[in-house]
């Protein structure tokens, strides 16, 4: 048996654990997919992909949800502007290659990664924005940006929703976490439903790495609530700047 088949079952606990605190779960399941499978259509990894992480998504939102008061005025029309954003992104895997994307991807997430280091205290404090149009208008258009990369590409998806959730919406890092679990339940379903009705899905290993991601996001979760902000602040910061060395060596080394 290759080695990388036993990887998958503990990649997707790990994946589910870091999906459950700050996002970027796919950063794990996604490059181990790819290693195990090379002769697989990347549709085929991501809808697997995608299947093996909403079970640990939704898992966590849930666990969230009976903790923290979430603004479902706001969270609910994003979800549903991200699900069909996310539909169409998981169509265009079809017409374009997402690894196009690289370049932008890793100058957004150097973005990041300074603006959030630079400012001590983003994300720490919560608030809501008064004028509450701009809030509902702001949340939707997050939700359907976001929500289409998460369906062409994927790869920071979680960390870009809770960056913009905080940045726009003046939220801290424990709520805006749990608003990126629902928009991101959200699009995964929606990519799920396009990958599946194109038969793009290893049904078995989906099953096995879910059962894993579910475990690994109640562990995440966990830590979570228990640390709060500040503990997600240091958990988005190494998750974003691993995802930076990641896309650095996918572009400069290939």
């Amino acid at each position: 048996m290759d080695p990388l088949f036993l990887l998958l079952p503990a990649g997707a606990f790990f994946a589910g654990l870091v999906d459950a605190v700050v996002g970027g779960g796919g950063l794990i399941q996604i490059p181990l997919l790819f290693s195990t499978f090379p002769n697989a259509a990347p549709a085929t990894l991501f809808g697997t992909n995608k299947l093996a992480s909403v079970v640990g998504t939704t898992s966590a939102a849930i666990h969230y949800g009976r903790r923290i008061s979430i603004p479902w005025r706001v969270v609910g029309p994003a979800a549903v502007a991200a699900a069909i954003g996310s539909w169409l992104g998981a169509r265009a895997v079809y017409l374009f290659p997402p690894t196009a994307l690289k370049p932008l991807i890793l100058a957004l997430l150097i973005v990041v990664a300074i603006y959030t280091f630079v400012r001590k205290d983003f994300g720490i404090h919560h608030q809501r924005l008064a004028n509450v149009r701009r809030e509902l208008q702001l949340a939707i258009a997050i939700g359907a940006g976001i929500g289409f990369y998460d369906g062409f590409f994927g790869p920071g998806t979680g960390s870009f929703l809770i960056f913009l959730f905080i940045r726009l919406l003046q939220m801290d890092f424990l709520h805006a976490s749990v608003m990126a679990k629902i928009v991101n339940v959200s699009t995964n379903l929606a990519a799920i439903a396009f990958f599946v009705s194109h038969g793009a899905v290893f049904w078995q290993v989906a099953g096995v790495m879910a059962l894993c991601n579910l475990a690994g996001s109640q562990v995440g979760a966990v830590l979570a609530l228990r640390y709060g902000a500040g503990f997600i602040r240091k958990a988005f910061l190494l998750v974003v700047t691993v995802l930076i060395l990641r896309f650095s060596a996918d572009i400069f080394l290939a």
